[in-house]
């Protein structure tokens, strides 16, 4: 089995090279034999589902110190899936990364950020309903983000690092494929390459400011990716051709994996491809990444639409609203065009057991994009709630050498 070192040494991405979809014994076993029917028959149809799945288990050894081993089922570093919002999860950890290197005094997570429009598409923004203070900041934008999914904080966010410094960023920690060239609103491609001018305020004196920016970089759009039998056009017509997304958002699988444990487990990845945070950021990333709408009391959620399990795909979403107290999920999610994508490490406290889940599926039986019609009530969600399942079993059962220290995830939602 790839130990996570050697996939990182023979990945220019931290992607696989392969010719074929790669599925390991481990994974292939235990769902050929634990899978529902339903799992089962979308197991049978890789085609048409386009599912891809990581499992990560970790071991600790005397030392507390987490390794890691990965195993894959129908995993394929070349299949198109779209990410959706889990590209939100880079652009968060970009922008605290961004903020961390300006080192202005004074400036903070929490300082009041004031984006101005200077061009086509853009958008002035000084104020933020759901904060308390009425006032925008990047980590207001980043528990919108984690809590509810949020496109306008995203496109904040992406607006303030840059659609350059987004890949240049990226690029130089080893995710040569990823590739987020697109605000989640209805903008040209040329429109997504410029970003407005920004300011960082604090009583009424400004601490930063950042002029208008453009992305001259040429990006890698050689690999036609066309899906579906047809799609929905602005205008709500039918076209009978496959949408292209050649030209669109692009986070391979095994790259999402990587920076959730990147996040998650910084010191297991090389130093030059960690995100440039402190253990502040960290903290307060593992606080929003797990809390739950309920929870949350700035910002402040209705409940009946943005549930417990809103963002949480593996093991709860389609299983009730409810989550058991013993477990908490640090994920991000994804769901758009009929693919439904989560990364998720998951705790349960009273067991003692922890694991990564990465995984996509593409749920569209009709084959006609961006018509809202999807089956990820009937088909999607029962994926992750049923794969997530088996692995929570079988990490229940299994032996380990030294049971982990978990402490540095508990956190007392209440302050």
């Amino acid at each position: 089995m790839m130990r996570h070192c050697l996939l990182l040494l023979l990945c220019g991405c931290l992607s696989l090279v392969q010719a074929q979809p790669r599925t390991d014994t481990l994974l292939k076993n235990m769902f050929d034999r634990e899978a529902t029917p339903l799992l089962r028959h979308m197991l049978q149809h890789p085609d048409s589902f386009r599912y891809q799945l990581i499992y990560t288990r970790i071991d600790r050894d005397a030392n507390n110190q987490p390794h890691f081993t990965h195993y894959y089922l129908n995993v394929d570093g070349d299949q198109y899936f779209n990410p959706a919002s889990t590209v939100k999860l880079p652009i968060a950890l970009l922008a605290l990364e961004k903020m961390r290197e300006l080192k202005v005094r004074g400036l903070d997570g929490n300082t009041t950020m004031l984006t101005d429009s200077s061009g086509s598409g853009q958008l002035t923004v000084h104020t933020d309903s759901t904060a308390k203070s009425g006032l925008p900041s990047i980590n207001h934008y980043i528990k919108r983000i984690f809590l509810i999914s949020d496109n306008d904080a995203y496109n904040r966010l992406y607006e303030f690092v840059g659609q350059q410094s987004i890949h240049e960023r990226l690029w130089k920690k080893g995710y040569k494929d990823v590739r987020i060239v697109r605000r989640f609103m209805p903008l040209s491609e040329e429109e997504n390459r410029h970003t407005g001018a920004i300011r960082f305020v604090k009583n009424g004196k400004t601490l930063y400011s950042q002029p208008p920016a453009v992305s001259r970089l040429s990006y890698d759009y050689g690999r036609n990716i066309r899906i579906g039998a047809g799609y929905m056009d602005k205008n709500e017509h039918l076209v009978s051709e496959p949408m292209d997304f050649t030209k669109h958002n692009n986070l391979p699988l095994q790259c999402l994996q990587q920076m959730l444990q990147s996040v998650i487990f910084p010191q297991s990845v090389p130093a030059a491809q960690r995100f440039r945070i402190t253990p502040q950021d960290y903290r307060f990333l593992y606080r929003y990444m797990s809390e739950y709408p309920s929870e949350s009391t700035d910002p402040v959620y209705d409940t009946t639409e943005y549930f417990d399990s809103y963002t949480k795909f593996f093991l709860f979403k389609g299983a009730g609203r409810h989550i058991p107290s013993n477990i908490r999920v640090f994920n991000k999610t994804g769901w758009s065009y009929g693919f439904l994508t989560d990364a998720a490490y998951i705790v349960d406290f009273e067991h003692n057991i922890e694991f990564m889940l990465t995984g996509t599926v593409y749920v569209n039986r009709d084959g006609i994009l961006n018509d809202d019609k999807y089956e990820y009530e009937g088909e999607g969600y029962p994926f992750f709630r049923d794969a997530g399942n088996i692995i929570y079993r079988y990490e229940l059962q299994r032996q380990r050498a030294y049971q982990p220290d978990l402490k540095a995830f508990r956190i007392d939602y209440r302050q």
